[in-house]
């Protein structure tokens, strides 16, 4: 009688997976993006309401410096009369 022996090659397979720190600071990045698109699109916004304040301002001082030169011009046509 004899005896055989057969060696089957083995095959290791190591699967390595991340613990959930990626998905983590992918998530913190996401919301920092968001915070400062916010913040971004709000200060834009206050800009054009500043330069509308302004030119509203602006346009109201026009208005008066004319009241008060046609008013002196009223006032030097009554002077010469």
């Amino acid at each position: 009688m004899s005896e055989q022996v057969t060696e089957t090659p083995h095959t290791t397979v190591i699967e390595r997976r991340s613990g959930g720190g990626a998905i983590f600071i992918g998530i913190v990045l996401l919301i920092a993006v968001a915070v400062g698109a916010f913040y971004l699109f709000n200060k834009s916004l206050n800009d054009n309401v500043r330069t509308d304040a302004i030119a509203g301002a602006a346009k109201d001082v026009g208005d008066s410096a004319k009241k008060v030169g046609d008013s002196a011009s009223k006032a030097a046509d009554d002077a010469t009369k």
